[in-house]
């Protein structure tokens, strides 16, 4: 672990990997509702943690803490997306897995993600827990338009569209969950630690 300074009063905490990632993220949370920790923001990214909005004396705070251990991590809320499994790239993702298209179905509701990050547009999580094995390139040319509710891999990652809009990521199902509603009290379904499941739609 790293911690940079990022403007006046922002701290980076540069991180090894996304595990240690979410395990600072649910450190810094849980101590600043214990009033440990004095930050207006914590967001997580791919590799990092920005606070906002620190006192002086924050970096030395954070360095004196023990390192959390991911193993130990809370579960967070699990939120169950009813997908039906029929992307424009699902053949092309089995081929790349070198498994039948129902393998590939069977791989992703098996697989138990978790949002560790928010970011491209309102509402869009990036969910890990796919294996790096598992990876997969992003198309060459992006689609100028990716309907709403598609589900959808890049690289190591599982993403749903919440609302349509240009898109280099595979397509492998399509979902109606309402993702994004600014009237809602926390308008984003998906948030940082919400764990995620992939079920077929009914």
């Amino acid at each position: 672990m790293r911690i940079r300074r990022a403007g006046a009063a922002g701290l980076l905490i540069e991180c090894r990997d996304s595990e240690q990632v979410e395990a600072w993220r649910r450190e810094l949370w849980r101590r600043r509702e214990a009033g440990e920790l004095t930050a207006t923001d914590i967001v997580p990214g791919a590799g990092t943690v920005l606070l906002d909005g620190v006192p002086p004396g924050t970096a030395e705070l954070l360095e004196s803490w023990p390192e959390p251990d991911p193993a130990t991590i809370a579960e967070g809320p699990l939120v169950e997306v009813p997908t039906i499994f029929d992307g424009e790239d699902l053949a092309d993702v089995a081929e790349l897995w070198r498994v039948s298209a129902e393998e590939a179905i069977a791989r992703l509701r098996d697989t138990d993600f978790i949002v560790a990050f928010c970011g491209f547009a309102p509402g869009f999580g990036y969910l890990r827990g796919l294996p790096e094995e598992w990876a997969v390139p992003r198309l060459a040319a992006p689609r100028p338009r990716v309907p709403a509710g598609s589900v959808a891999l890049a690289g190591a990652y599982c993403g749903i569209y919440p609302t349509a809009s240009p898109g280099g990521w595979r397509l492998v199902g399509r979902t109606t969950l309402d993702l994004f509603d600014v009237r809602r009290e926390a308008p984003a379904t998906l948030s940082p630690g919400v764990r995620v499941k992939l079920v077929p739609a009914t």
